[in-house]
């Protein structure tokens, strides 16, 4: 290609490009056919008859349900509260009712209900719904956490393309301080979106914010390290790892009983999920499933401190009696590339 200036603009329209791909597919592959993939649900009772109707749930249902029985209602809602069940079914020849946790999921809440609403009403009785984990009113939808860990991770992987490009110049070590206090900003960023401004968190906010610091820490340490070997193709890699797939698969919209198998799978180690779930254990479910949350977050964080340590030692490796590139060959434009291409959910 002759012209170097069209080759610049061509090379440049890759990222993009690849972006609208991987973004169709993989938010059009999580989020646009929920459909319940065994999902955990209980009836209520300990007798033979209990089993029978369980059975015979299981049997219309077919894989989309995964159907036992709890010998009682307390037991019900411990294993809905552990969110170890979606929904618990007690059935009444006066009053059957359905006890769901919408702070886990409203829209696994809403998948239970529409599959025993038909089962009471085909008895000719009204369906009792009881909810014993309710978001707090600020956030009826109890979707609000999903939006604030895409505000977080914005916030780390768009100053990737800074602390990569702008600070390419610098020693790692320095990248590495500076790293930590982005990830301060970002975090109490967060802490105050969820606490003062929009009051998702009604308590427990020093736990949100150190979530977030560790959520963020991950995702910023393991962008500062591949930019040393993947440059302006950073951008890409992190939208690949903390958007297309982290937001896909974090649980924050439709669970991963919702989900087809390969996000569903992802959800169990990824850090978007780690974080929603751990907030969610926080500050709906009494810490509970909060350890696994964190020490989900500390992996992410410990793969990205490692990866910055390689980075560090093959940038060390590599100097030689050549002139290194200086600050001022990181040229603005190439810095608001980065940051350009950056920003894009």
């Amino acid at each position: 290609m002759r012209s170097p200036a069209l080759r610049h603009v061509l090379t440049h329209l890759i990222t993009p490009l690849l972006m609208c791909i991987g973004m169709g597919l993989a938010y059009m592959g999580a989020f646009v056919t929920p459909e319940p993939h065994h999902l955990p649900v209980a009836v209520v009772g300990s007798g033979a008859e209990a089993k029978t109707f369980a059975q015979t749930v299981k049997d219309r249902a077919g894989d989309k349900l995964d159907v036992r029985t709890v010998p009682d209602r307390a037991t019900a809602v411990g294993l809905l509260k552990s969110r170890d069940l979606t929904g618990a079914y007690l059935p009444d020849a006066k009053s059957p009712e359905l006890i769901v946790a919408t702070a886990s999921s409203d829209m696994g809440a809403l998948a239970v209900e529409k599959v025993f609403t038909p089962v009471a009403a085909g008895q000719g009785l009204p369906l009792k719904v009881t909810d014993v984990a309710t978001p707090v009113d600020d956030d009826p939808s109890g979707q609000g956490l999903f939006f604030l860990m895409i505000a977080v991770s914005i916030g780390s992987y768009a100053s990737v393309a800074v602390l990569g490009a702008a600070g390419g110049a610098l020693p790692m070590r320095v990248r590495a301080l500076l790293t930590v206090g982005v990830c301060a900003v970002v975090s109490g960023i967060g802490a105050l979106l969820a606490g003062p401004v929009f009051h998702l968190a009604h308590h427990d906010l020093a736990g949100v914010w150190a979530m977030a610091w560790l959520y963020s820490a991950g995702i910023l340490f393991i962008g500062v390290g591949l930019h040393t070997f993947l440059k302006r193709w950073t951008t890409l890699a992190m939208m690949v790892l903390f958007v297309m797939l982290n937001f896909t698969s974090s649980g924050g919209l439709f669970r991963p009983e919702l989900q087809n198998g390969f996000f569903g799978g992802l959800h169990a180690f990824w850090n978007g999920a780690g974080f929603v779930e751990g907030l969610r254990g926080l500050l709906y479910f009494g810490n509970e499933g909060l350890a696994r949350s964190v020490w989900t977050l500390v992996a992410w964080l410990a793969a990205g401190l490692a990866l910055t340590a390689v980075a560090a030692r093959h940038e060390r490796s590599t100097q030689t009696a050549a002139v290194e590139p200086t600050a001022a060959q990181h040229t603005v434009e190439d810095v608001e590339e980065e940051v350009e291409e950056a920003v894009g959910v």
